[in-house]
């Protein structure tokens, strides 16, 4: 298994290095991610627990380190967080299911 906290570590340095060669990009992105922030409407451990389980759907380690780090510090229990990859391993399915009705249409399309 990954070092999650280490590789956490080295991703913000290459993020980093990223922002002085494009500091318009990353200044960009950090200001979509900070939006939520501004509108108070979902607590910080709410949207922690959200991107962790779009982390997943998106399949990015990066957002996983990322965002496991912030709920916890945002006092995210492993059983809150297991609630959220619950949601992410149902919306896939979900997804799957909805694009294997499209398969069905594509066959249907062809008889």
């Amino acid at each position: 298994m990954l070092d999650w906290d280490g590789y956490r570590e080295e991703l913000l340095q290459r993020i980093g290095e990223l922002g002085k060669l494009t500091p318009s990009t990353v200044r960009g992105y950090r200001e979509l991610s900070d939006a939520g922030n501004q509108t108070a409407h979902l607590d910080a451990k709410t949207r922690e627990l959200i991107a962790l389980a779009v982390g997943v759907t998106r399949q990015c380690d990066g957002c996983i380190t990322t965002h496991v780090h912030a709920a916890k510090q945002r006092g995210a229990t492993k059983e809150e967080i297991a609630e959220a990859l619950g949601v992410a391993i149902a919306v896939n399915a979900g997804a799957a299911l909805v694009f294997s009705a499209r398969v069905m249409d594509a066959l249907a399309d062809r008889a």
